[in-house]
């Protein structure tokens, strides 16, 4: 067993004992082969089967970049335009409205978007949209509306209106579910099938899927909930009774393994085993700021049960590519500077660093969101990665 292996298992399994979050997997790759990966915990809270290494979790917002490198495929194949007014190929798209408040009687006031929504901006999180467990404004909208949520499954859960005109501002929210819709309109796929095809299979990712199989249900990290004492709990998050859309912003199941396999790929500038996936040039603008002047605010909770309030960048600088946040100064627990990170909301955490050839998952299954237990496990194993390198 190598010394780095041996180092991240005695780290890793010390904050385990704390019994402070639950069953988690934690991998990391470099240069393209495996470094480490290891289980700890049990499966399901309250259980006795223990985490494996190959256990499936719901990567939720990991598949952010997933549906982003799709949608970038078919940029690369000329088939959709970073720039174009995407209200061409959508129709709800064609007349975005821009949410202004409420009025006395509590009905919202709207007023047409001056500017598109575009690729682009969908990718980078400037065309308006967000999502209502942070903006009190869209819940308020929503309740007043009677317009389904996103747990429904509907398709009628995205048509909500922008927080402001495309371009001018940044918020975390629904962008990605509408890159999916457009990937369908321009297929004539659904969402899970072109991406399997084209991305997932070529990657040898077998175990990553919106619909997961038997043998991967079979193996799926369980829910947990922490109650508002600390304690843990089991829970379930109740399903949609019938999903017309796969949801390109956090619908995908799949493993650590899996996940490092898609990361590697960026590492590798859009190369695989399996062929290319993207241009080198496309990966570049992907981990090019897309903001501008604009800024990345950190985003306050507006439902708790869900999430607290997250500043992903710990208080440092950063900017949004095409699939996820940049760190331009590296961060606090290791990474290098031009690294690019994300999450997902049941507590999954990755990172690519490419000034050390490097990509790492930590990945557990639990609410509310950046709890602040697993923010400390994910900061601590970073922190044992960069240790293990340097020695």
């Amino acid at each position: 067993m190598s010394r780095i292996h041996t180092a991240l298992t005695d780290t890793l399994s010390t904050a385990a004992a704390t019994g402070r979050t639950p069953g988690f997997v934690a991998a990391v790759w470099q240069d393209g082969r495996p470094l480490y990966s290891g289980a700890f915990g049990t499966l399901h809270i309250g259980g006795t089967d223990p985490m494996r290494e190959d256990a499936v979790f719901w990567l939720a917002s990991m598949t952010k970049a997933l549906t982003s490198v799709a949608a970038l495929q078919l940029v690369d194949q000329g088939r959709l335009s970073l720039d174009a007014d995407l209200g061409e190929l959508l129709a709800p798209l064609a007349r975005p409205q821009v949410l202004e408040g409420f009025s006395e009687d509590g009905q919202p006031r709207l007023r047409p978007a001056r500017t598109p929504v575009t690729l682009r901006r969908l990718l980078s999180h400037t065309s308006g949209f967000g999502y209502d467990m942070w903006s009190a404004d869209l819940g308020r909208y929503i309740e007043a509306t009677g317009m389904p949520g996103l747990g429904t499954g509907q398709r009628a859960a995205l048509e909500l209106p922008l927080l402001f005109d495309p371009g001018t501002d940044w918020a975390y929210g629904i962008s990605t579910d509408w890159v999916g819709l457009a990937v369908e309109a321009v297929t004539g796929e659904d969402l899970a099938s072109w991406m399997s095809t084209h991305l997932l299979a070529p990657l040898g990712m077998t175990a990553t899927a919106f619909a997961p199989t038997p043998d991967m249900q079979a193996r799926h990290a369980g829910l947990s909930l922490r109650t508002p004492d600390g304690t843990l709990v089991p829970f379930e998050l109740p399903p949609a009774p019938a999903p017309d859309f796969a949801g390109g912003g956090g619908g995908l199941h799949g493993t650590a393994s899996d996940y490092l396999r898609f990361l590697q790929m960026l590492l590798d500038g859009g190369n695989s085993p399996g062929g290319r996936i993207l241009k080198p040039e496309t990966v570049a603008e992907m981990q090019r700021n897309q903001l501008g002047d604009v800024k990345i605010r950190k985003l306050a909770s507006a439902a708790p049960f869900l999430t607290h309030d997250l500043d992903m960048a710990d208080g440092g600088p950063a900017e949004w590519g095409l699939c996820g946040m940049l760190h331009p100064q590296g961060g606090p627990n290791g990474r290098r500077p031009g690294s690019l990170s994300w999450a997902g909301l049941a507590n999954t955490y990755y990172w690519v660093d490419p000034a050390e050839r490097l990509c790492a998952v930590i990945l557990t299954q639990m609410l509310p969101f950046a709890d602040p237990d697993c923010l400390a496990l994910a900061a601590t194993f970073e922190r044992a990665v960069y240790a293990g390198i340097a020695v």
